[in-house]
């Protein structure tokens, strides 16, 4: 557990909790701590599906931008990567993942939400990638998932202007996935992925494989990755167990393995 990032586990959900005063500000330390729970998300088999919840008050309004502004081009050029692959270490979590997001998501905050699966969003929440009222880009992820979810015309508007967006705007362009007060964002989100909690866990972790690995490849390449992971689950005890139910007519009692 890190002292601003841990990992709590209940009933087989875990919460990538932040919980660094007052904006859950996403400096270095932040960043790998995020590496270390995602890591423990993904070797942990309690852990069946993860919600990333930045508190009642904020998600992550950003960067810690008094630690990078006293960096120059060799000192970020070092980090850049790390700082990156943090994020990715979300991303890459073989579960599905869910943000729950209250207050701001900006910058690396909206970055960090873009690494997951879905996106709850308060009904007074703000998102945006304001970068570039800093003289700089989105640097861990922005404009690379956000132009993958939205569209890249969409993501240019946001990241050129640096604009937030309310919650509303965010579930018509597809940045949210759903809406709801505040007070109900981090139980909706527990919800939406415990419905994944009995399921499955290879051929989840086959179909999230599928979609993320296929979005970096040419459709006939996605479609031999597909059928690669397809009839990899021919050889997993969850395969046998759903086909039999269901010529059974019976409810599959998935194992996970």
């Amino acid at each position: 557990m890190g002292e601003f990032v841990r990992l709590e586990i209940a009933d087989g959900i875990g919460t990538i909790r932040l919980d660094r005063p007052k904006m859950n500000a996403l400096n270095i330390q932040v960043q790998e701590e995020l590496r270390a729970a995602a890591a423990s998300a993904t070797t942990d088999a309690a852990v069946r599906a993860v919600v990333v919840y930045g508190g009642e008050r904020v998600f992550a309004a950003g960067a810690d931008i008094k630690e990078m502004a006293g960096m120059d081009y060799a000192g970020m050029s070092a980090r850049a990567g790390a700082l990156s692959s943090a994020f990715d270490a979300v991303a890459r979590i073989p579960k599905p993942v869910v943000a729950a997001i209250t207050g701001y998501a900006l910058g690396g905050g909206c970055e960090l939400a873009l690494a997951c699966d879905w996106r709850v969003v308060a009904d007074d929440a703000k998102l945006g990638q304001p970068e570039i009222k800093l003289g700089v880009i989105p640097g861990a992820g922005g404009t690379q998932r956000l132009a993958r979810l939205i569209g890249p015309a969409r993501a240019k508007d946001l990241i050129f202007t640096g604009r937030m967006v309310d919650a509303d705007e965010a579930l018509r362009i597809g940045l949210a996935d759903r809406v709801v007060p505040a007070a109900d964002v981090y139980t909706t989100a527990v919800e939406l992925v415990s419905a994944y909690r009995d399921g499955p866990a290879l051929a989840l972790r086959a179909a999230k494989a599928a979609i993320d690995g296929g979005l970096a490849m040419d459709l006939a390449s996605g479609l031999a990755w597909e059928s690669q992971l397809f009839a990899s689950l021919f050889a997993t005890a969850d395969q046998t167990i759903g086909m039999e139910a269901f010529t059974a007519k019976e409810k599959p009692r998935f194992t996970g393995s």
